[in-house]
Order: C-alpha cells, then sequence, then structure tokens
C-alpha cells in the first residue's frame, strides 16, 4: 500500500502542473513597457491618444460681425421742421453716390443759393474775383443784383441750368428779383458737383475760398452759421447759406462741402412757417444737419 500511495501522489503532482500550464498564460509586456522599449528594438510603436484641442473663448465662437452701416432715416428728418417742408441730399464724392435722400426734387425760393451760379457766370465774363469772393463769402446782395444785372439776369439760371443739366431748376418770374429764382435740393448737389469736378482750377479756388472763409453774419445782420456750421463741430466744411421772408413762408437754406478733401456735399432747403424767428428757424435747420452727422462723420 505505501508503494502504490506514493505512486499516485506523484502522478497527481504531475497532472497539476501540466494543468497549470495549460490553464495560466505566459506574461506579456503591457502598453506601457512596449512604451519604454528602446528606439531600434523593433517594438511596435503606441499612438498616444489624441488630445482634446484647447479652444479660446473668443476662437469657440464665430468671429464677430461688422458694425452695421451707420445710416439716416430721412423720414425722421420731416419731424424736425415742424409746419414747414424740408428736403436733404448728401453726395459722397468718395462713393460716388447720394448716401441720403429726401423729397430731393421738391421746389424751393433759392434765396441767395443762386449767388452760386451769378459767380460761375460772372468769373467766366472776366469779374474781379474778389468783387465774387465778397459776394458769396458774407452774401452781399447788393453785388449780387449788380452781377446779375449786367450778365443777363435770367439768362444766368437758363444757360448754367443747361450747361450743368438742372432739371428743376427756373429763373424767377419777376426777372429782377433774382432770389426767387426756382432750385430742387438736387440741383443744389449738381452745381457743388459740377463746382468741385469739373469747373476750372481760378473758378473752383475763387468760389471755394469764398466759401471756407464765409463770415459768421451776413452782410445784412442775418447770422448765418446756422445749419452746417453749427452742427458739423470740428470737420471742416464750406458753405453758402440763403434766408428770405416773408413771402408766405421763411425760406432757410444751408449748402456747402463737409470733411477732408470736400468728400460730403450737404444740402438742407427748409420752407418755414412765417410765425418762426430766424433764429427759431435756423436751429431746427441745425438740428436736421446733426441727424445727417452719421452720413457725413468720416470717423
Amino acid at each position: 500500500m505505501g508503494k502504490v500511495s506514493g505512486v499516485f501522489i506523484l502522478v497527481g503532482l504531475c497532472l497539476g502542473a501540466i494543468l497549470a500550464m495549460v490553464l495560466i498564460p505566459p506574461s506579456r509586456p503591457g502598453p506601457a513597457a512596449v512604451a519604454d522599449a528602446a528606439p531600434g528594438t523593433g517594438a511596435p510603436a503606441v499612438e498616444a491618444e489624441p488630445e482634446e484641442p484647447v479652444v479660446s473663448p473668443a476662437a469657440s465662437s464665430s468671429a464677430a460681425p461688422d458694425p452695421p452701416p451707420k445710416s439716416v432715416d430721412a423720414q425722421a428728418l420731416a419731424d424736425l421742421v415742424p409746419g414747414g417742408q424740408v428736403s436733404v441730399v448728401v453726395y459722397d464724392r468718395t462713393a460716388k453716390k447720394n448716401t441720403v435722400s429726401l423729397k430731393p426734387e421738391r421746389s424751393y425760393t433759392s434765396a441767395s443759393l443762386v449767388k452760386l451760379l451769378i459767380a460761375l457766370e460772372a468769373l467766366q465774363a472776366g469779374a474781379p474775383p474778389s468783387t465774387v469772393q465778397r459776394m458769396l463769402s458774407v452774401s452781399d446782395d447788393d453785388i449780387a443784383s449788380r452781377l446779375w444785372t449786367v450778365h443777363g439776369g435770367p439768362r444766368i439760371v437758363t444757360r448754367w441750368a443747361a450747361k450743368i443739366g438742372l432739371g428743376g431748376t427756373r429763373p424767377p418770374e419777376d426777372p429782377g428779383r433774382w432770389g426767387d429764382t426756382r432750385i430742387t435740393a438736387a440741383d443744389v448737389a449738381k452745381i457743388y458737383r459740377y463746382l468741385l469736378e469739373q469747373a476750372g482750377e481760378g473758378t473752383r479756388t475763387t468760389i471755394m475760398r469764398a466759401l471756407s472763409g464765409a463770415t459768421e453774419s451776413g452782410s445784412d445782420g442775418v447770422r448765418q452759421y446756422f445749419g452746417i456750421p453749427d452742427a458739423v463741430g470740428s470737420l471742416p466744411w464750406s458753405i453758402k447759406q440763403g434766408w428770405a421772408c416773408c413771402r408766405g413762408s421763411r425760406i432757410l437754406h444751408s449748402s456747402g462741402a463737409v470733411g477732408e478733401d470736400d468728400r460730403h456735399i450737404v444740402v438742407v432747403l427748409t420752407s418755414q412757417p412765417t410765425s418762426t424767428t430766424y433764429a427759431g428757424a435756423g436751429r431746427r435747420v441745425t438740428e436736421v444737419v446733426k441727424a445727417l452727422l452719421p452720413a457725413i462723420d468720416d470717423m
């Protein structure tokens, strides 16, 4: 029995060893072991897990949209002249287009704006530049009347309307009343475009020098810095203003070039109740021009 028992014990031990070899697999290196393998050993490379990209808050959102273009509510301008009429044109000479337009074809009494046409005619005929400059800078009516008579009166208007293409400009019914010439905002803007872009250098220099040197008060004592000068702050300007009363309404107009290199042509024509004063009506014109600043401020 002792030998037989020993045999069984030996056989059991051998079977246990065989079963252990079959059931327990040999150990193999894990990923860390492979990653630490020396270069050139032939160990397969281990791809690192891709890192999540780091995205800044600014980059994660779409680019900020461009600011909306500056604009003017043209219809709201009419509310600034209660009981009256207002027409506006702003022309950008760089963009070559109107940026504001409100009733541009409405007809108004020109008052002193017709002096721009008188100046063009007089200079073409050889009038002294100093005389023309004074007529414009202080809005001298006596000089205007003299030049009007000498150079053809109403024919000045018809000649220049045909030359420039002023479809809404008409000479006065009374040939002696140059201030009753009929104009539109669209036509006044065309006069400035002609002056700045087509007129001869001498004519342009003479007229624009007078307009940039306009005095605060006209020769009749009326303050002529309403509208453009009072509204545009430090922007450079050249102006021709107009005022008249009281044949049914009080007329106040502000027109000129505003900005560096005379970039913006600005025309504001108004017909207001005769019950308003020149000062009060002028403040309304100034408020209209202030409302146009988004369209004429180049900053």
